[in-house]
């Protein structure tokens, strides 16, 4: 699930990459700590001091957050660090895989129906990564971390009706203070944004807890809004251009078997869309 703006966009990238030499680690903390900020200030903003706190009380959701919120969090973290270690291409390929897994989880999870369209497209993808997989003689670990943390993170999500910012908020909160506290040591060691970052990145830096907070915000609330087959449809845009971008304008190496496995996957993912389409096409007849 390609979630929001931004990184519907596949433009995200170009981001991450101009905030070198921030480390990566420094970025993904500031993340934390900012998306905090942005979301507690939006959510109050939109619905009011009673309605932000009301979820304290449901004790029982609490582990549900901080579960959600590792998993999030993990996701846009191993996503910053790949781009910024010119990995950009492979996360195209976990998020090829991303909603694929998905339906997984729905068959496993949820006891959702697996027609004969989403069965070839799941062979398809998995016959992509083993061409990778076989070409390379390594499993694509940052694929299929990106995958399987947010297909993770969306099983949960489906489980939780409430306002996405302030799941937002929850999502984070719990770890922000431990982010404060690598902010504080990474600045005080001389190791910080302040300390290696020109004042544009700065600058720039400042931006990172909308530009990823809108993304998963926009996502939840287009999941209850539009057809799962736009929604769909629009999951393969990000990691597209994304792609377009790892190699032509990161120049990162992409030989003939890696064209053969994207192939086979964006096969797979025809597959896939048709079936939605046709499925959706027949819900709405009957």
């Amino acid at each position: 699930m390609r979630p929001g703006l931004f990184r519907t966009l596949g433009v995200l990238p170009i981001y991450w990459q101009a905030l070198r030499p921030i480390d990566s680690m420094v970025i993904i903390y500031y993340r934390i700590f900012l998306v905090g900020i942005t979301t507690f200030i939006a959510a109050y903003k939109l619905y009011g001091k009673e309605k932000l706190f009301a979820p304290m009380k449901q004790k029982t959701m609490l582990p549900t957050f901080i579960l959600a919120g590792i998993l999030i969090t993990a996701n846009w973290s191993i996503y910053i660090w790949a781009v910024n270690a010119n990995y950009v291409i492979q996360t195209c390929i976990g998020y090829y895989i991303e909603p694929l897994m998905v339906c997984i989880f729905g068959v496993v999870l949820f006891k959702e129906k697996l027609n004969k369209y989403k069965m070839a497209a799941l062979a398809l993808a998995m016959a992509g990564v083993l061409v990778i997989l076989i070409h390379f003689r390594q499993i694509p670990v940052i694929a299929l971390s990106l995958a399987l943390t947010f297909a993770t993170y969306a099983a949960i999500k489906k489980k939780v009706q409430m306002e996405a910012l302030i799941t937002l908020f929850y999502e984070t909160v719990f770890l922000t203070p431990f982010a404060i506290a690598m902010i504080l040591y990474y600045e005080i060691s001389g190791k910080g944004a302040l300390s290696v970052a020109e004042p544009y990145q700065i600058g720039l830096l400042v931006l990172v807890g909308v530009l990823t907070a809108t993304p998963l915000a926009l996502f939840a609330m287009a999941a209850n809004r539009i057809s799962m087959v736009s929604l769909g449809i629009t999951e393969y845009i990000s990691p597209s251009i994304a792609l377009v971008i790892g190699i032509f304008l990161f120049k990162e190496p992409f030989d003939h078997v890696q064209f053969l496995a994207f192939i086979i996957i964006w096969i797979g993912l025809a597959y896939f869309t048709y079936g939605e389409i046709k499925e959706s096409k027949n819900e709405r007849k009957s």
